[in-house]
């Protein structure tokens, strides 16, 4: 198993953007039931920039001219591809260091790596970004991003991505919505959406201190191109005949839990996350799985004399 995913990849039968992220496809075989592997592309979205949104939302909140660099390290106790198990029992850890500029620019660049893949990292990726808000309120936010991918094992399926978001929360910002679209591209091409509802229910907040339960629930949906092999009777016996079937469907539904700690410079964040994966056309049943997440991040100011 500990080659599966990298075999995978190199078939034109690779489904999907390549995690953490990101990110995975899968093939299911009707008959023998077999998941050969997961490979989507929420991965990417939602384990690189599994902080983003919330920390821009801090950003926003202080209405103060800022020009920094945060850097990250998050531990994900287990590794799901669109919700699925990969048969393979693994953390990943996901390094990340972004900039920001209240002029909106950022950029970052960040990879992750597996216990038991080989290779363990798997990819290295640079973005660069455009964030800002609409409305007098400033309650509706929007971002562009392009990313550009760069595989261990010189994977070239999908190595670039186009990224379009809107989000809206009301004035208190206390909840919010976001809707993500992403269209990502190489020697072939898919797209995904991916949209996440949330709450921001501070627990205990002093000037510098603040504890916060966010509890969010996000739905993907993604392009996709299924390949599987039926077994069918013919004059001369059995036969297997491959199928290739593109659908577009709700891949996994994931529902989280995070407890965010801000202090300072600091940020810790704890948090159990429960997938709910939709099983596609000509896919055997799948279970529901959960795993826990920890990160800490810090922040440079960079304004600072």
């Amino acid at each position: 198993m500990v080659y599966l995913y990298k075999g995978l990849k190199t078939t034109l039968q690779v489904l999907g953007l390549l995690l953490f992220s990101m990110a995975t496809s899968f093939c299911s075989y009707a008959q023998d039931k077999n998941l050969d592997n997961l490979e989507d592309l929420d991965g990417l979205i939602d384990e690189l920039f599994f902080n983003d949104q919330q920390f821009l939302d801090e950003l926003l909140e202080s209405d103060f001219s800022y020009n920094f660099l945060y850097t990250s390290l998050s531990y994900n106790s287990n590794t799901y591809f669109s919700g699925r198990d990969s048969g393979t029992d693994q953390y990943n850890i996901i390094p990340q260091v972004s900039y920001y500029h209240s002029s909106g620019f950022n950029a970052s660049i960040s990879g992750i790596y597996y216990q038991n893949f080989a290779p363990s990292w798997d990819f290295t990726s640079l973005s660069v970004g455009y964030f800002n808000t609409l409305g007098v309120t400033e309650n509706i936010t929007y971002n562009l991003g392009y990313t550009r991918f760069l595989y261990s094992d010189d994977y070239d399926v999908f190595t670039n991505s186009l990224d379009v978001s809107l989000g809206i929360r009301n004035i208190k910002r206390t909840i919010g919505s976001t809707l993500a679209v992403s269209y990502i591209f190489g020697t072939d091409q898919s797209y995904q959406i991916v949209s996440n509802t949330y709450a921001n229910i501070n627990l205990k907040r002093k000037p510098n201190f603040a504890l916060r339960l966010r509890p969010n629930i996000s739905f993907v949906i993604a392009n996709q191109s299924i390949t599987f092999d039926v077994r069918r009777l013919t004059a001369s016996g059995y036969k297997t005949y491959k199928y290739t079937q593109n659908v577009f469907d709700l891949l996994n539904t994931q529902i989280s839990f995070p407890v965010s700690l801000s202090t300072n410079s600091w940020d810790f964040e704890l948090g159990y996350n429960l997938n709910l994966p939709n099983a596609l056309a000509n896919e055997p049943d799948v279970n529901i799985t959960s795993f826990f997440n920890l990160s800490v991040g810090y922040m440079f100011d960079l304004n600072k004399k």
